[in-house]
């Protein structure tokens, strides 16, 4: 699958629960339901994944954590929030960086059209 069929899936997966539950509730119940669905789907998910930064040879535990990995390819950051800030694509971007990845997907539950809390973030994608 490719990084962009893999997006789609996590999408369609995403914006069915959030018409099923609606805007508003706890990031944390998010992130365990569409980790549930996309599971149901047969894709592998994990779930609060660390991600070290390497500093030298050092590699260094300092408490990031990326909310989903779908596949080993997409990290997706969840948001239950009025609005996204600049700095949550920032960090996204970082993270990718950090965890060699190059799709991610920002989606935020608390907009009241998902479709209007989706941001694609990409880093050095070549498909």
């Amino acid at each position: 699958m490719t990084h962009n069929e893999l997006s789609s899936v996590i999408l369609d997966t995403a914006i069915a629960v959030h018409r099923a539950l609606g805007p508003g509730l706890l990031e944390s119940v998010y992130l365990h339901v569409l980790a549930h669905e996309l599971r149901k789907r047969g894709l592998a998910v994990e779930i609060e994944v660390p991600i070290p930064v390497v500093w030298e040879t050092i590699q260094l535990e300092v408490g990031f954590r990326a909310d989903l990995i779908v596949e080993r390819m997409v990290i997706v950051e969840l948001k239950s929030v009025e609005a996204v800030a600049p700095v949550h694509k920032k960090q996204l971007l970082t993270y990718l960086r950090l965890a060699d990845k190059r799709l991610g997907l920002l989606i935020n539950f608390g907009a009241e059209l998902l479709k209007d809390g989706v941001h694609r973030v990409v880093n050095r994608l070549e498909e």
